[in-house]
């Protein structure tokens, strides 16, 4: 299976599962938290599945880049969370320093 495919699954999985968590109010709601334990252990299963075919530094940079992402879009449209100018400057640099990470390394079997 292509490894870009499982990790954007993956952080799919794992944005789901922390907009989940803010949702669970402590853990205290069932449905949030049976969605943050089933979101964030199938993340790492196909994160961990994703290494297996591309070197570590880029599946952990696209993670953590798309995941930020992901989860402050998702805080401000599920959460009303503001995002501020500085914030958007962040993204942009992380989008930057991702793509340049990305551009250094090559898969390996």
């Amino acid at each position: 299976m292509n490894p870009y495919l499982l990790l954007a699954l993956a952080i799919g999985a794992e944005v789901t599962a922390t907009l989940a968590l803010k949702a669970a109010d402590g853990l205290t709601k069932p449905v949030p938290t049976i969605i943050v334990v089933l979101g964030y252990g199938t993340a790492f299963w196909l994160m961990s599945n994703s290494m297996n075919m591309l070197p570590i530094g880029i599946v952990y940079a696209i993670w953590a880049g798309v995941g930020m992402v992901g989860a402050a879009v998702g805080g401000a449209l599920l959460f009303q969370e503001p995002i501020t100018l500085p914030m958007m400057i962040g993204i942009a640099v992380i989008a930057v320093g991702v793509t340049i990470l990305a551009s250094g390394q090559t898969a390996h079997h």
